[in-house]
């Protein structure tokens, strides 16, 4: 279950009459535990309690108590053994009236009437696997609006089903956009007097809900219609009060679909709701989600938290704005130098969703205006930003309708803080009609046109704030000498998702410039248009992104393009969990790039530190990878750069499965036939590095195949083969139907070796490798490292030679992709004295010996980070404290820091190298704007 869906069932729980033995049950299930679970926990099988409630192990243990006894009782909860010998997480007493809860890990508590407890349900949402509950609790109020508009909108299809048809989607997002203004409007004083237009609907509809559209509607033309021309037009007396809205949000149809009496009363109960506690930056892509089929699962769970928005947006251009501000001191003049610099800022979305980016912008913005004002003794001056300077695109209409909706609303809440209320009203109403949000595919669409180079006065009226007629030319922007910044979350696709459109739009932008565009993640479209418009502006671009981009193969291809149009990267986040509010907060690995034209001396790198904190650091440079050092591109070498041994891929069969055996299968063969023994061999592929598995195989030498296929059961195998190697098109594969015995490329182990997977999992904090005895077949695609030194197993099971891995050879889909060429042979290693070879030998000692103590436990078992055995995380981490201090003669701080050592590492090694082996300087195709 998601935040929203939640919050509805304890809205719902609340909403009934109190029963004291039904109550704990319907709480657990509100969080999501199935019927099973529930059926366990009443018959006693489960339930833990020794206060005759319920203790749900690991979760919570709650009590329904007698009238007056709920804080006796939730003490009594917390005393009791049980509590902690079940490790309970939450502790919760209620009477019917009143409600005590505590989290233990943290000691915070609520205490509410019963009746109130859906406005703490973020408070329990631990209980659900959702752990960033600080961002819910913040913005409570747009989770609830979302279920309930999601209701409403449910409803509404149901009684309409062709309002949800491609035809009339555009009708049904504008008719919700339409509710939406008017309930916030009635609630905080647009609309004079309280409740007025939900009221209005209430009294003047019937019951049966018969005539509710009409009566909508009415409201919606007398909105459309000037006061002096509201006679004329008819409209109704109980209408006619109504303020004189326009912006071309009631305009045009005024045509409703009609409502039930469930959906008339979900209506009812939407207008309810509180909507000054709306939070446009955050609301807005929850509710796109409403009116999004694909999206309404998640209910807006996917959303872009503030901080996430910042850590973007002030590099790119606020903490500038800020510093000015500080330098400039009080100065009058210089202040009013930043406000006019304020006023001529274009802010520039080209995914803009819902309008989180151009939201948080605008409201920050807008705060360093106050301050400005504040200082030169003009508070409640009018403001000189101009929401129109806050330029979008985007692909779905409701979007774009949110995104100007959330400007709109936040426009008026910064006038009602900065200004008060009764300025803030005096000039909100009526809305300008300018639209400043255009629906389109951004990679199809000129960017130089949306949002105009300075100087370029184009114009962009429309009869409708929410229609973008793509035959007009744009707004005129005031704001001669301004800069643009370019910002967003562009779609997260990588090759492999990609449809046929999305092909399309990255062939058009990227084709005239490499013919490796393939290879590339949509996102790469953005930078390079955004490196496009910026040839012809004065721009910073600054986008979220897979961090795949600034890893492996995607580097050499897109980098040297931006690079060749003059921009470089000004500041960058390396990789960071950009997390959501769905369960267990599942997020994807991102990173944020800026980049510029202009020159900027001291570029800014973010990173995480090993324990979480957040690192800034001041370089001279970042280059492709995000690592502060030359601009290098990493190229496959086909011998080790730092003299290593050899990696080479296991041998590959090329069988139809025909040449594996089950242990059962081997066993049966050699009781019949006892000659059979010398030729199986165990063989080991990457899920049975993974799982500890082996399987079987025969491994028949050409000098024994007259010999084995007389043993029936393997002349049978040998005969499947060759009649499936027959069979193929490849004429290489045709010809080995000669040799059906045997495997396509051979390479039988005769002493021990390091394995590698060809890929791991994100989520194992250090490659899934193994060391494994001779006579043991590697089975290809993974690879081997053929050694009786084990010290080579420490170096490939460190965190150094992950992160390189990561970073230069990158990733298929999300897991880790290993590269012989492009990961082992590159990896930087100083020269190793006799003594660190032993030092590392005694740490990998120690990581083997770790895991066997753990035998049968898998790797997977042993590398889950939830569950990974103390002394084998204590091992990792001594191999790795040992091998650190022999690049540089401490622990280092972070990934980055790791990365930046092994750049200058692998700079040093390649500037030896003769002229044709020096890594890649490609150089790449102008970008023209």
């Amino acid at each position: 279950m998601n935040a929203v869906e939640i919050e509805e069932a304890v809205s719902r729980l609340v909403e009934q009459p109190f029963d004291a033995d039904t109550f704990p049950w319907s709480f657990l299930e509100a969080f999501g535990n199935k019927d099973t679970t529930i059926k366990r926990l009443q018959s006693g099988t489960t339930n833990q309690s020794d206060l005759g409630g319920v203790l749900q192990k690991n979760n919570i243990h709650l009590k329904v108590c007698p009238e007056g006894e709920v804080t006796s009782t939730l003490t009594a909860l917390r005393e009791s053994p049980a509590t902690a010998r079940h490790k309970a997480k939450f502790i919760m007493a209620t009477d019917g009236d009143s409600v005590e809860a505590e989290n233990l890990a943290d000691g915070e508590t609520v205490t509410c009437d019963f009746s109130k407890l859906s406005d703490h349900f973020g408070f329990f949402l631990p209980l659900a696997g959702i752990t960033t509950v600080k961002q819910i609790r913040e913005n409570a109020f747009d989770i609830k609006a979302t279920g309930r508009l999601n209701r409403l909108y449910v409803e509404l299809l149901k009684d309409n089903p062709e309002w949800g048809t491609e035809k009339r989607r555009e009708d049904m997002n504008h008719f919700m956009a339409r509710l939406i203004f008017c309930f916030f409007a009635e609630d905080t004083g647009i609309f004079r007097g309280g409740n007025v237009f939900t009221g209005t609907i209430e009294t003047m509809s019937e019951r049966d809900s018969s005539n509710t559209h009409e009566v909508i509607g009415e409201l919606f033309r007398s909105m459309n219609t000037p006061f002096n021309k509201r006679e004329e037009e008819k409209i109704k007396s109980w209408a006619k009060d109504f303020p004189y809205v326009n912006g071309g949000l009631f305009a045009g149809s005024q045509d409703v679909p009609k409502f039930s009496k469930i959906a008339r009363s979900y209506l009812l109960h939407v207008g309810s709701l509180d909507w000054t506690q709306i939070n446009p930056d955050i609301f807005g892509s929850m509710i796109q989600a409403v009116a999004d089929d694909e999206e309404r699962g998640a209910l807006g769970m996917h959303y872009t938290s503030v901080p996430n928005i910042l850590k973007v947006l002030n590099p790119l251009f606020l903490d500038n704005l800020r510093a000015q501000l500080e330098a400039a001191n009080g100065n009058p003049a210089k202040l009013l130098n930043l406000r006019k610099r304020l006023a001529r800022i274009r802010v520039f979305d080209p995914a803009c969703g819902s309008g989180n980016f151009l939201v948080i912008a605008y409201k920050e913005m807008r705060a360093i205006e106050a301050e400005i004002n504040k200082l030169r003794g003009e508070a409640d001056r009018k403001s000189d930003i101009p929401k129109t300077n806050f330029r979008g695109i985007e692909l779905r209409h409701f979007s774009c309708e949110i995104a100007r909706l959330a400007l709109v609303i936040a426009e008026y809440q910064c006038d009602v803080l900065y200004r008060g209320q009764s300025l803030a009203l005096a000039e909100f109403l009526p809305l300008d009609s300018a639209n400043w949000i255009t629906c389109g595919n951004a990679l199809r669409l000129d960017w130089l046109s949306i949002c105009p180079p300075t100087g370029k006065g184009v114009k962009n009226r429309a009869e409708d704030l929410f229609e973008t007629p793509m035959d007009q030319s744009e707004i005129d922007f005031e704001n001669e000498g301004g800069e643009t910044f370019i910002c967003g979350n562009p779609p997260y696709l990588g090759g492999k998702w990609l449809t046929d459109d999305h092909k399309s739009d990255l062939k058009a932008v990227l084709e005239p410039l490499t013919k490796s565009w393939k290879s590339l993640d949509y996102v790469a479209g953005w930078f390079v248009k955004a490196a496009q418009y910026g040839i012809a502006t004065n721009s910073k671009a600054a986008f979220v992104s897979t961090n795949s981009i600034c890893q492996g193969q995607q580097v050499p291809v897109l980098w040297p393009l931006i690079n060749a149009s003059g921009h470089s990267i000004f500041f960058a986040h390396t990789s960071f969990k950009w997390s959501n509010l769905a369960s267990h907060n599942a997020g994807v690995t991102v990173a944020i790039v800026g980049i510029s034209r202009q020159h900027i001396a001291t570029k800014r790198l973010y990173s995480l530190a090993d324990d979480g904190s957040s690192i800034e650091r001041c370089v001279d440079q970042i280059n492709a990878y995000l690592v502060p050092a030359k601009e290098i591109y990493i190229s496959k070498s086909t011998i080790s750069l730092s003299g290593m041994s050899e990696m080479l891929s296991g041998s590959k069969m090329t069988d139809g499965s025909n040449l594996v055996f089950t242990k059962e299968e081997v066993g049966s063969i050699i009781r019949d036939y006892p000659e059979a023994l010398p030729y199986f061999k165990k063989i080991v592929g990457g899920d049975d590095l993974i799982s500890g598995l082996f399987r079987w195989s025969v491994w028949i030498e050409d000098q024994d195949a007259e010999i084995a296929q007389k043993i029936p059961p393997l002349a049978e195998r040998f005969e499947a083969v060759r009649l499936m190697r027959s069979a193929s098109t490849k004429e290489t594969t045709k010809e080995l139907a000669k040799y059906p015995y045997r495997f396509d490329e051979r390479r039988f182990l005769r002493q021990r070796f390091v394995a590698i997977p060809q890929t791991s999992s994100e989520r194992r904090e250090w490659l899934s490798s193994n060391y494994f005895d001779r006579d043991i077949i590697l089975i290809a695609p993974h690879l081997f490292l053929s050694t009786e030194q084990v010290w080579n197993f420490g170096l490939i099971a460190s965190r150094l030679h992950l992160v390189w891995i990561a970073t230069v050879c990158g990733k298929l889909e999300t897991r880790y992709r290993y590269s012989n060429t492009l990961g082992w042979n590159t990896f930087p290693i100083p020269t190793l004295t006799e003594q660190n070879k032993a030092d590392l030998t005694r740490c990998a000692e120690d990581i083997l010996l770790a895991r066997e103590a753990h035998f049968p436990a898998t790797i997977a078992d042993l590398y889950d980070p939830e569950s990974m055995p103390s002394n084998l995380r204590e091992a990792h981490e001594r191999n790795d404290e040992t091998l650190e201090r022999i690049y540089i003669g401490r622990r280092f701080k972070n990934d980055t820091e790791r990365l930046e050592k092994l750049f200058e590492l692998y700079t040093k090694m390649t500037s030896t190298l003769p002229a044709g082996k020096k890594p890649s300087t490609r150089k790449a195709k102008a970008i023209n704007s």
